[in-house]
């Protein structure tokens, strides 16, 4: 259902469950145990994302959910799953290091919700992407709805989820739900060079980074003193240092050029 390599500092955790990666109760364990793999590692800062099929992910496997549906204590059971979902996807959410997304075709549902619990996302622009739940009598209840409106705000999150709404990637992106859309042909190289990129930055700043950010998302939490202790912590690290004194020295040999008014 998944493979996972790791190379230059980026994790990459492929989805392969054909046809349309869908969801079951094996694929969330399997998922926990990838996680797992990776939190005995410490040689990645970029979990990547992405998926071998046509479809990134079509949600829930259909086929399980009728058998819940159908069964006599299908609530029951149906809560179960879905719970199971949102506890891995607030785990990979909660990871210290970046999570990226590379929606390379359709992400709806539980599929969406995975990507909304990555920093970030990458979608090819024809790709669709929706939360259609509303349309079937339920919710996204795994994460969508609290995720979704976070990220885009509450009118975005409106639209998209009580009106059950499927939007391509570039549209997607219009309305913040992705960070980039870039053609299909394109998405593949654009998705390794985001990740090859922050995966040279210095880990402990990553970490750091990705905390603050967080904590401006908690109501009341000292976000700002969150910052001054970061930056009293990283100023100790060697690697700080080593760029710090690196940056100077260059910016020393190559002064800018004053530009004529200039101070």
């Amino acid at each position: 259902m998944f493979r996972l390599s790791v190379e230059d500092g980026v994790a990459e955790l492929t989805l392969a469950r054909p046809p349309v990666n869908a969801i079951n109760e094996e694929w969330v364990l399997e998922l926990n145990a990838k996680l797992d793999e990776l939190g005995g590692r410490a040689d990645w800062k970029v979990l990547h994302i992405r998926s071998d099929q046509k479809i990134f992910c079509a949600g829930a496997d259909l086929a399980q959910v009728r058998g819940f549906m159908e069964a006599r204590d299908g609530p029951d059971r149906m809560y179960a799953f879905v719970a199971g979902i949102q506890r891995v996807y607030t785990r990979l959410e909660r990871l210290p290091q970046v999570t990226l997304a590379e929606i390379g075709g359709t992400a709806l549902g539980g599929g969406f919700e995975l990507a909304l619990a990555c920093d970030l996302r990458i979608a090819a622009a024809e790709a669709k992407l929706g939360l259609p739940e509303v349309g079937l009598g339920l919710i996204p209840g795994g994460g969508g709805t609290q995720r979704l409106t976070r990220i885009c705000g509450p009118a975005v999150a409106a639209r998209m989820i009580l009106g059950a709404e499927t939007v391509t990637g570039a549209t997607a992106r219009e309305l913040g739900m992705v960070q980039w859309a870039v053609p299909r042909t394109d998405l593949a190289a654009e998705a390794q060079a985001i990740a090859g990129r922050i995966a040279a930055l210095p880990a402990a700043a990553i970490v750091a980074s990705k905390a603050c950010i967080a904590a401006a998302a908690t109501p009341g939490h000292g976000g700002y003193s969150d910052e001054l202790e970061a930056t009293y912590r990283l100023l100790s690290e060697r690697e700080t240092q080593d760029r710090v004194k690196a940056f100077f020295t260059g910016a020393a040999s190559n002064p800018p050029q004053r530009q004529k008014g200039a101070l």
